[in-house]
C-alpha cells in the first residue's frame, strides 16, 4: 500500500481481513476478549494546535499545505506559520483541566476505555519525558508548573478510578526531533510526512530515531501505571522506503511486565496491529476480526470553534451500526485550549450515557449475530439471548406497535429490555411478527430493544 492510499487529508485506511495475524499470546487473546467487550472508548486529540481551532499536526507537512492551512494565514512558504505552530507551546497554559471531572462525564457516558493522544505528529509530548524538551512539563510552557502539568499521568490515574481502560496513542512519525525532520537534507526545509532522508542511505540517523522512539513508548508503557492498548498512529513510516521502527521489539519489552497489552499497529498489518482501525467510517460489513471506528463526535479530531456535534440519537445510532458487525467505536472529543470540554460535546456524551444506561445490555459485552442488520432491525448476542434493536433515526419517525424482526433462529419468548414486559408474536416465514407496547410521548425513541430467547433449549 502506497503512502497516498493509507492517508488521504488526514484520514486513514484500514488494514484488510487478509492482512491480520491471530496473536499467538493466550493472554494477548485474552485481552482481545476484554478489547470486544468494551464497545465504546472516548478518543481525544488535545496539545498546543487547540488554541488555533487548526487541523492536528497537519499543516507543518509542506506536501499537505493544499488541503491542511486552509483558513491559515501561511504566507508564501508556510515557513513563519510553522515557526509559529512550532511556539504554540510557549502559550499552552489549560489552567481549567480538571481530570477528575473529565471522568465523570465519560462515566456518565457509558465510556469503557479512553484512547489519549500522549503524541501528535507534531512531536509535542503531553507527558512528562525525559527524552524530549518539546513537552508540557518543559520550562518554556507555562503550564509546567501546575499540580497536573504532567496530563497523561493525571488523566489515567483520575479515569482508572472509574473503571476505565488506558490507551495510549502515539505517533511514531515526530516533526519536531531532528533526527526525523531535518533541513539539512536535500529536501531543505520543504517536509513531507516521511524522514527528511532516506533511512537507507542514512541508517545512522534512522537508528538515532528509533531509539529515541523505543526510549518514548517504554516511559509510556512503564512509567504510567496499567496501559491496556497502545494505539499507533503514522502507518507511513514503516511502508516508505522499507523503513522499520521494530516496534515488537519494545512491545514485547513491555508485555514483560504488562502482560497481554494489545498493540494497534493501524495500517500496517502483521502480528502487532492486534485490532483494525477505520476512521470517520463504518465497514459495510462484519469484517471477521477485531475492529474499532474512530469517528468524531464533532467535525474535527482537534478542537474547532463554534464546532457542530452530533445529537444522541445520532451516536446511538452510529453505534449501534458498529457494535452489529462485531466493532467498537471510539468517539473522538477534541478539548478546549482551556482544559474543558465543550458544553456541546458533554450534553451529547451525558445523552448517549442515559440511553446506554437503559439499554446497555444489547451492547456491552455481546457479538455478531446474523443477520447483523436488515429491515431497520440490528441483532447482538450475548449469554443466550438476541438483541433485536429497532432504530429511529428521526424523532418524528412512525412507532408501529407491529415490528418486524427478520431472524430465523428458534423463539419461544421475547421481552422489551427496558421494562421487560412480555411482547406477543407470530412466527411468521424467515421472521417473527411482533405486537409491541404503545410507545409513551410524542417523540419516537431513539432505539428500542428486544429481548429474543429459546427457554426450550
Amino acid at each position: 500500500m502506497q503512502e497516498d492510499e493509507v492517508v488521504q487529508e488526514g484520514v486513514h485506511n484500514y488494514s484488510g481481513k487478509d492482512s491480520y495475524v491471530v496473536p499467538k499470546d493466550p493472554k494477548v487473546l485474552q485481552k482481545l476478549e476484554w478489547f470486544q467487550d468494551q464497545k465504546l472508548a472516548l478518543m481525544m486529540h488535545w496539545g498546543p494546535y487547540s488554541q488555533l481551532g487548526v487541523v492536528e499536526s497537519w499543516a507543518l507537512s509542506d506536501a499537505d499545505a493544499n488541503w491542511s492551512r486552509n483558513g491559515i494565514d501561511w504566507e508564501v512558504t508556510g515557513e513563519e506559520f510553522k515557526k509559529q505552530y512550532f511556539d504554540l507551546n510557549k502559550t499552552f497554559n489549560p489552567v481549567r483541566f480538571e481530570p477528575e471531572k473529565w471522568a465523570e462525564i465519560a462515566s456518565e457516558a457509558g465510556i469503557r476505555y479512553l484512547v489519549f493522544t500522549t503524541k501528535h505528529h507534531d512531536g509535542f509530548c503531553m507527558w512528562d519525558t525525559k527524552h524530549s524538551d518539546y513537552k508540557i512539563t518543559a520550562p518554556d510552557c507555562p503550564y509546567h508548573n501546575n499540580h497536573h502539568a504532567d496530563i497523561c499521568a493525571n488523566l489515567f490515574e483520575a479515569f482508572r478510578k472509574k473503571g476505565i481502560g488506558i490507551a495510549t496513542y502515539f505517533s511514531k512519525a515526530d516533526w519536531h526531533i531532528d533526527s526525523y525532520w531535518s533541513d539539512k537534507y536535500e529536501r531543505g526545509s520543504y517536509q513531507h510526512r516521511g524522514p527528511a532522508y532516506n533511512p537507507i542511505e542514512n541508517p545512522k540517523e534512522w537508528e538515532r530515531f528509533v531509539n529515541f522512539t523505543h526510549n518514548q513508548i517504554h516511559e509510556l508503557g512503564s512509567q504510567y501505571g496499567q496501559i491496556d492498548i497502545m494505539w499507533f498512529d503514522a502507518g507511513w513510516v514503516c511502508k516508505e522506503n522499507n523503513q522499520d521502527i521494530r516496534l515488537g521489539e519494545i512491545i514485547e519489552k513491555i508485555r514483560k511486565f504488562q502482560p497481554g497489552m494489545l498493540c494497534a499497529d493501524r495500517t500496517v498489518g502483521g502480528a502487532y496491529e492486534n485490532y483494525v482501525t477505520p476512521e470517520q467510517c463504518v465497514p459495510d460489513e462484519p469484517l471477521g476480526i477485531p475492529w474499532e471506528s474512530c469517528i468524531t463526535l464533532g467535525t474535527s479530531f482537534s478542537f474547532a470553534y463554534e464546532d457542530k456535534y452530533k445529537s444522541p440519537r445520532e451516536v446511538i445510532a452510529l453505534l449501534i451500526d458498529i457494535v452489529a458487525k462485531g466493532g467498537n467505536l471510539a468517539i473522538n472529543v477534541g478539548p478546549q485550549p482551556d482544559g474543558r470540554l465543550p458544553q456541546g460535546a458533554i450534553r451529547s456524551l451525558k445523552g448517549m450515557g442515559e440511553w446506554l444506561k437503559i439499554y446497555g445490555d444489547a451492547i456491552y459485552g455481546t457479538r455478531v449475530c446474523a443477520p447483523y442488520k436488515k429491515d431497520g432491525i440490528a441483532f447482538t448476542q450475548k449469554e443466550g439471548t438476541v438483541y433485536a434493536i429497532q432504530i429511529f433515526n428521526d424523532e418524528a419517525d412512525v412507532v408501529s406497535s407491529e415490528v418486524w424482526i427478520p431472524y430465523e433462529g428458534k423463539v419461544s419468548e421475547i421481552t422489551m429490555l427496558d421494562s421487560k414486559e412480555a411482547v406477543p408474536f407470530e412466527k411468521k416465514d424467515k421472521g417473527y411478527l411482533l405486537h409491541a407496547p404503545q410507545v409513551v410521548g410524542e417523540a419516537a425513541p431513539i432505539a428500542r430493544v428486544f429481548c429474543l430467547k429459546d427457554k426450550k433449549n
